[in-house]
């Protein structure tokens, strides 16, 4: 008999149908939300944990003989301790490609909308300053026509590619950069070579030791300062503030992030304090996969993996 403990179903959101789960086990027990501290007791007779973001460290698999498996309800492990797990024969499975469509249309919508200087001119509009204009429109943001500019990508995996692919309806030139910590070995040019003849980069990678502050200040100096610096990936691959201090001084054209260091941001952030100045500046909670096919193909594919170790056994 296989007892499945879901530890944070609320992390999916509303009317996501959780039945291909309730089919690949015996019992399912769910819980809306989790915490590191009560994860163990929740735990203590499932044999697959199926978890998104709450820690499930060391110390609390260590407490966990029944636990045989741990369905990841998202792409990245970093709440995972992973050679703990594997040390005690815990299968760990995540999920990938669930997003590629939500994420790569919310990397396009920040695009568009930092091209068009969209967050100044709604602020002007609130501000009454069309209202009051001479002229018939506004136009002291010079905006930015993509045809023909040049879109670096950081990844080239499906999201990266799936961008890519978005970006060439609007005739961009996309390149991709070598994978950062791994130029030696790989052929494509380096962000370092790529970054001063970009118009738009786009970060697709996950955080690692050598992507975070891949973008920091010294990458910026490179960089033209019209650029328009978009991430859809993890918070801390680029230095948020050198990213602000760049934004603030006309040395970045355009920010646009999907998610920052610690979420949710308790203790506040600078990029949010500054969503009251005049900038070019975007951030949204995190909320560029949330569509709702793309929340259901997580279930989708939590059971393929529950499908595929069940079938080991």
């Amino acid at each position: 008999m296989t007892h499945a403990v879901l530890l944070d179903a609320q992390s999916l959101g509303e009317a996501v149908d959780l039945a291909p789960l309730r089919d690949r086990v015996d019992r399912l027990t769910v819980y809306d939300q989790s915490n590191a501290q009560n994860a163990g007791d929740r735990l203590a007779d499932a044999d697959v944990a199926i978890v998104n973001k709450v820690v499930l460290d060391a110390e609390t698999l260590s407490a966990l003989p029944r636990l045989k498996l741990i369905c990841v309800l998202a792409t990245g492990l970093n709440n995972i301790a992973v050679d703990a797990a594997e040390a005690r024969g815990i299968a760990v499975k995540n999920v990938t490609g669930y997003g590629t469509g939500s994420v790569s249309q919310h990397a396009m919508m920040l695009m568009l909308a930092l091209a068009n200087r969209l967050p100044r001119y709604q602020r002007d509009v609130a501000d009454d300053q069309w209202q009051q204009s001479d002229f018939f429109c506004l136009q002291h943001h010079p905006t930015l026509e993509l045809a023909g500019k040049h879109l670096v990508i950081v990844g080239q995996g499906e999201l990266g590619n799936a961008v890519a692919g978005l970006a060439e309806a609007f005739s961009m030139r996309t390149s991709f950069c070598a994978r950062p910590g791994n130029e030696a070995d790989d052929p494509r040019p380096t962000l370092e070579t790529l970054l001063p003849e970009a118009d738009v980069l786009s970060l697709h990678c996950p955080l690692t030791e050598a992507t975070r502050h891949l973008i920091d200040r010294a990458a910026l100096k490179r960089a033209r300062p019209s650029l328009l610096l978009i991430n859809c990936a993890r918070g801390g691959i680029i230095d948020e503030h050198a990213a602000l201090e760049a934004l603030r001084d006309g040395r970045l054209g355009g920010l646009g992030v999907d998610t920052l260091p610690h979420e949710p941001p308790r203790d506040g952030h600078a990029l949010l304090e500054a969503l009251d100045e005049p900038l070019n500046l975007i951030v949204t909670p995190h909320n560029a996969w949330i569509t709702p096919e793309a929340r259901q193909k997580i279930v989708a594919l939590t059971a393929d993996n529950l499908a595929e170790w069940q079938s080991r056994r």
